[in-house]
């Protein structure tokens, strides 16, 4: 680890720090008052040890018993979904109180007296409780997202294709193998020719994976002309890229990495490494041009491709249709503000030229287990080939 990473990691466990100390502060200005008996110390300590068991339960996970890391993780997880809606609350309503002093609409002492009131912080934390109980429950609820897709060239033996993609899955100690069971049930029931996963399938670790045998689960999917699947981010952050892949592999999963199959002799389906698959390996990944080197591109191509960006490469190299996720579409409101801007297309469909692109939502969570202002969901793609 060099010096510019350890600055980086000591500046965002800083401003983490400082944002937790700000929420923690304005609670206690109000809870502290309407519960006398609770000394600061308690509250403090009980306080920052909710607000540290994620990065606790992630960097203890060789000095501690995997319950005791499983238990702070996912404590961890619920309260990174709260951090934000607390401190989008909380400062919201410390602006609006300057505003109202600056203009002269309240004094400083009836200002103060709202923080001090224990009626306003119980409605903040109930406020919170309501949105993270919601989040949870939404995030458990996928649904079927439909795309008609023409794509004008000539399929040979197949007139219309239809796909099923999902994405950001992120399989471990919080999505957990009821879910793969979810998403079968569904995917099976919409009787596709091809399943895609579009990366993030496993968030980093592969033991949960094999321990709950979702391998088991992920055999039970039907589809006509197979599954197959392209890496994520995730997937490469644990180290154990190539258990993964292997536990992929025997779960009837074709893994396409930087590498492209022809489908019945009629169309192509290529994957790619991720985009951070470099750190990982320690190789770049190849250009399209070279993944794509010997296709016939009079045929439909269709490539996965986890991450969204640089989509002038795929239009340039005759991609027909490309399929991606990693955005979550911000998983947390307002966070699609900034996916928005990140990405050409952050969620839903986009024409570039030739080019066609669905990017989703994703199916599971990452970090805090719920989604606000946005959907989970399972992408359902009915595409037919014309002649050009």
């Amino acid at each position: 680890m060099n010096i510019f990473m350890i600055l980086a990691l000591c500046l965002i466990f800083s401003i983490y720090g400082l944002i937790n100390y700000y929420i923690g502060f304005r609670l206690w200005q109000s809870l502290g008052t309407f519960l006398p008996f609770l000394h600061p110390m308690v509250y403090w300590g009980v306080f920052m040890a909710i607000a540290f068991s994620y990065i606790l339960g992630r960097m203890a996970t060789a000095h501690l018993p995997k319950t005791v890391t499983t238990i702070f993780t996912l404590v961890g997880s619920y309260w990174m979904g709260a951090m934000v809606y607390l401190l989008l609350i909380l400062a919201a309503i410390d602006l609006m109180r300057f505003i109202g002093w600056a203009a002269r609409l309240l004094t400083k002492e009836r200002s103060q007296a709202i923080l001090n009131s224990p009626f306003f912080g119980a409605a903040v934390v109930l406020i919170v409780i309501g949105i993270v109980v919601y989040g949870i429950y939404n995030a458990n609820h996928p649904l079927v997202k439909p795309y008609n897709i023409v794509i004008p060239k000539n399929a040979e033996k197949i007139d219309k294709l239809h796909v099923v993609m999902i994405s950001d899955m992120h399989l471990g100690m919080i999505v957990k193998k009821n879910r793969v069971t979810q998403m079968v049930e569904t995917v099976n029931g919409l009787n596709p020719d091809v399943v895609i996963l579009a990366g993030d399938i496993i968030d980093e670790d592969i033991e949960p994976f094999i321990q709950q045998n979702m391998s088991g689960e992920f055999r039970k999917l039907k589809a006509k002309y197979g599954v197959f699947a392209a890496l994520g981010n995730h997937e490469y952050y644990g180290g154990q890229i190539e258990r993964i892949v292997d536990q992929l592999e025997k779960s009837n999963i074709t893994v396409l990495r930087d590498r492209y199959i022809k489908l019945e002799e009629s169309l192509y389906i290529a994957g790619r490494e991720d985009r951070d698959s470099r750190r990982a390996l320690g190789v770049p990944r190849k250009a399209l041009s070279e993944v794509l080197n010997g296709i016939d591109a009079s045929l439909p191509l269709i490539l996965i491709d986890h991450n969204p960006s640089g989509l002038q490469e795929a239009e340039k190299s005759g991609v027909d249709l490309q399929l991606s996720g990693h955005t979550h579409r911000g998983q947390l409101f307002p966070n699609q503000w900034i996916t928005q801007r990140m990405y050409e297309v952050d969620w839903g469909y986009l024409k570039k030229g030739n080019l066609q692109v669905v990017v989703s939502s994703g199916f599971g969570t990452w970090g805090a287990p719920m989604r606000t202002g946005n959907n989970p969901e399972i992408v359902d793609l009915n595409i037919q080939f014309t002649k050009p």
